[in-house]
């Protein structure tokens, strides 16, 4: 799955090329750095790659987020729709930005369940953020309709999904914005850093100033740049961005290499009647960088995580339902407001209703979930052996 797994020359190439010069900074010092632009290029790489006008790297996926936010205006008071399974960095960029994460229910694609947002919305509601978790998409042909017909912004957090598509378009390119992360275990790396897609030109350049203590960048030099509005340092550096030049130069093969070694272990588990798979509403479109699949019964699914932990095998499956970074049920820290600084009332309220939510519905589908991540070294045979052990385990489960 992760661009780390072919971690290589191209990498140490784009690295030194940054070294040589000495400059590590994405802005100034022109003549120093010797007509090397690290971040520039990647961000045309990225424009290129993925079909979109406007691209601003960041220091993190979750930075890109909040910058996002921040660059389609949503604030204080603001309510944003997203899933009940994420990861905790997409309510944290929404508390950020002051305004208030309103999560609901996902269906069987791991994602937003358009009914559930349908029902969510209320006057104060500003932005849908569907989050295309584990390697794959929402229904963004729903979601899209009700944006219109409420009068919202559609913000794409695809942090995981760097490289999937939707009828022909790459994730992170369909809504008002989109994101994508680059840490260590993204499909391409940077070791930390993310990046905000768009086709809107004001908000990209809201986006570059934002991330770099509102500067214009129109100035000579940065201490000629004015300030129209304030920003924060959300700034990538050449190192990272250096490496992130190497990793999607390597996209394609990634790609292809997810989705045979997936297809492979897929029709293993297939076998199995009693084992499901995820719904996907465009299965051309996939990353494969997960195959997620069901059990009948929570019992069955937590007896399968029993016996690989018995044999020293679960790693690299992923029962999110008890894991303390993606669902809902383990977040005690947002439903307690367990925040360090003061947040505002009406935050606080929202939080602390999560307390007493009912998300059965995503309950149940999440405590039948296992995605098994798809490595890039995998040999057939790996594959295979690993497939079989898992059917073995599935089989004494039921």
């Amino acid at each position: 799955m992760p661009g780390y797994e072919f971690w290589g020359e191209a990498e140490k190439k784009h690295v030194n090329d940054v070294l040589e010069t000495g400059i590590l900074m994405r802005y100034g010092f022109d003549g120093a750095r010797k007509g090397i632009w690290k971040s520039k290029e990647l961000e045309n790489a990225i424009t290129k790659t993925f079909g979109c006008k406007y691209v601003q790297l960041t220091s993190s996926g979750t930075a890109a987020l909040t910058t996002a936010m921040a660059a389609l205006g949503i604030g204080a008071g603001d309510e944003v729709i997203m899933p009940s399974f994420t990861f905790v960095a997409s309510f944290e960029a929404v508390l950020s930005t002051g305004a208030i994460p309103v999560l609901v229910d996902v269906d069987e694609t791991l994602t937003l369940n358009p009914t559930a947002v349908k029902n969510a919305i209320t006057p104060k509601t500003k932005c849908i953020m569907p989050v295309h978790m584990c390697g794959s998409m929402a229904n963004l042909d729903a979601l899209q309709t009700i944006c219109k017909e409420h009068n919202l912004l559609l913000l794409e957090d695809a942090c995981q999904s760097i490289g999937a598509t939707y009828k022909g378009k790459h994730l992170g390119t369909i809504g008002n914005a989109g994101t994508f992360s680059f840490d260590f275990v993204k499909t391409i790396t940077c070791a930390e850093g993310g990046a905000v897609l768009t086709n809107d030109e004001n908000v990209y350049t809201f986006c570059d100033g934002f991330t770099d203590h509102g500067h214009d960048h129109k100035g000579i030099d940065r201490g000629a740049d004015l300030h129209p509005f304030l920003g924060y340092n959300f700034r990538i550096s050449e190192l990272h961005a250096a490496v992130g030049l190497a990793q999607i130069e390597k996209l394609d093969t990634f790609l292809a290499i997810q989705r045979k070694n997936h297809a492979r272990l897929k029709n293993i588990l297939a076998q199995v009647p009693a084992v499901s798979f995820r719904e996907i509403p465009d299965p051309s479109g996939d990353s494969c960088t997960f195959l997620s699949w069901f059990l009948p019964t929570e019992n069955n699914t937590k007896a399968f995580v029993e016996e690989m932990k018995a044999q020293g095998i679960l790693e690299g499956n992923f029962y999110w339902y008890a894991n303390n970074w993606h669902y809902i049920k383990q977040w005690q820290h947002l439903k307690e407001v367990k925040s360090l600084y003061n947040l505002h009332a009406e935050q606080k309220n929202a939080l602390q209703k999560l307390q007493t939510q009912n998300f059965s519905a995503s309950d149940a589908i999440m405590s039948r979930c296992i995605s098994t991540s798809i490595s890039l070294l995998w040999t057939d045979e790996q594959i295979d052996e690993k497939g079989n052990k898992m059917v073995a385990a599935i089989k004494k489960s039921l």
